[in-house]
């Protein structure tokens, strides 16, 4: 099975601080590497990271507020002068173009850039999804899932146990049909199994609401920002932010295996337990990330 590899590069909120930069988080899974947002200094943590922005193929923009987006003139630039020659695709949320085009004009981008405005919608990529939803925060934002579809896989020592040589018969196997070969039916349940999907669900800056629960149903891993606690739930209402408690709520609710909290305040710059135990009191599989953390599933 193939990994999924989840690399934090920032964890931040608003405001850096000296532990936490901007929000980007990146996504890697065989030849893919997905950006979800793209903080200021975000090239900087690449680097610390030691990974190459030059192996990104998709960018996933949750918003265009500054602390999600500021990175992306020096990305850019960056990727240019390096000799990016991949298609980079770009999907966000609505004005998405617009603001690509202003950048465009800030920064010179000699890059083969596709862009796609999103709604509430899915992407299907052949092995996996890329699933997004609206969310509540003034301005228009999308919350991403990162689905690998359920496989059906051939067991090689059963193969051999059969003496099946190699041919077009296994195609029609891997494809969920029975064969007969030299006269004897042999069927897909003999020589299968199915390797179950996985599913990361990614939500950003929102106020609680109802997309955000269907997206994250049955993630195995759900990472959600936490810019507040409930003492500061009036401000978080005010702000269209998530809680600590209303983060564990949601993944409680959504029966996510594990919960990821990250998009910390510079409030809790020196001491992140009492987010970490807000959380813990509705929802126990939780953790909270620092820069540079991986995650992989």
């Amino acid at each position: 099975m193939e990994p999924i590899k989840i690399t934090f590069l920032g964890t931040g909120s608003m405001i850096p601080t000296v532990k936490r930069s901007h929000t980007a988080i990146l996504l890697t899974y065989k030849n893919e590497n997905i950006l979800i947002d793209c903080g200021e200094g975000t090239q900087r943590q690449f680097r610390m990271a030691q990974i190459s922005p030059n192996k990104l193929t998709k960018l996933l923009i949750t918003h265009w507020h500054g602390d999600h987006i500021l990175g992306l003139p020096g990305l850019f630039q960056t990727l240019a002068m390096n000799d990016y020659n991949k298609e980079l695709e770009i999907y966000g949320p609505r004005k998405t173009e617009y603001f690509i085009d202003l950048l465009k004009h800030l920064v010179k981008i000699n890059l083969n850039l596709k862009i796609k405005e999103l709604s509430s919608q899915t992407l299907d990529f052949g092995e996996f999804q890329i699933h997004a939803a609206e969310m509540s925060h003034g301005a228009p934002t999308l919350a991403f899932s990162f689905e690998i579809k359920e496989k059906l896989r051939l067991d090689k020592s059963k193969l051999k146990k059969l003496k099946l040589p190699h041919g077009a018969h296994m195609k029609q196997l891997a494809q969920g049909k029975d064969i007969v070969h030299e006269g004897k039916k042999i069927k897909v349940s003999q020589v299968a199994y199915k390797e179950a999907g996985r599913k990361v669900t990614f939500i950003l800056d929102t106020a609680p609401n109802s997309n955000a629960l269907a997206l994250a149903k049955d993630s195995d891993i759900l990472i959600c920002e936490s810019s507040f606690t409930q003492e500061e739930r009036e401000m978080a209402k005010e702000r269209l932010h998530l809680t600590a408690k209303d983060a564990a709520e949601l993944a409680k609710k959504a029966k996510v295996k594990q919960l990821i909290l990250t998009h910390i305040s510079q409030r809790y710059e020196h001491n992140t337990q009492p987010v970490l135990d807000e959380a813990k009191k509705i929802f126990k599989n939780v953790k909270i990330v620092k820069d540079l953390d991986v995650v992989e599933i």
